[in-house]
C-alpha cells in the first residue's frame, strides 16, 4: 500500500486545500496520472498518483490540510 501525502508546493507552504478529486474513490489509477487538484497560497496544481492500483480517498475536498498529511492510499 502506498500513502498519498499532501506535497509542499512552495518553500513556505505549510497547508493546502484539495479543491477536487479527479478520480473516484475505489477507482483504478496509473502511476503519474493526475488524481487531485491542490490549491495553496500562491499555486494551484494537479497532483499525480505515486503508484498504480486502487485509490482510497481519506481527505475531503475544501478543508485546509497540513503538508505531509496522508490524504489517500493506493493499494
Amino acid at each position: 500500500m502506498t500513502d498519498i501525502m499532501l506535497p509542499k508546493l512552495g518553500f513556505t507552504m505549510t497547508e493546502g486545500t484539495i479543491t477536487e478529486w479527479l478520480v473516484a474513490d475505489g477507482a483504478a489509477v496509473q502511476e503519474g496520472q493526475p488524481i487531485y487538484v491542490l490549491e495553496a497560497e500562491k499555486a494551484t496544481q494537479e497532483i499525480e498518483a505515486p503508484a498504480s492500483g486502487t485509490l482510497q480517498i481519506l481527505a475531503p475536498t475544501g478543508e485546509e490540510l497540513e503538508v505531509g498529511m496522508v490524504v489517500g492510499k493506493i493499494s
